[in-house]
């Protein structure tokens, strides 16, 4: 098996690797890497919190008024 492993390994050029080459009338979507993948969670997760946060804000903002707040 690793004679089998290293032998494809020798054989390989990047350089005639043409299946992650686009062209311009390739109508596929691009595939994400993980990088932006780990950006669009941390944008996702941003945003999580900014909506957590303008809940509590909406929820002050447009409570009952309290006898203490009235006089």
């Amino acid at each position: 098996m690793i004679n089998i492993d290293m032998r494809l390994n020798e054989f390989y050029n990047p350089e005639d690797d043409n299946f992650t080459k686009r062209k311009p009338d390739d109508t596929r979507k691009a595939k994400l890497t993980l990088e932006e993948l780990q950006k669009l969670r941390k944008v996702r997760d941003m945003k999580k919190g900014e909506d957590v946060e303008h809940d509590k804000f909406v929820r002050v903002m447009y409570a009952q008024p309290t006898q203490a707040d009235t006089l």
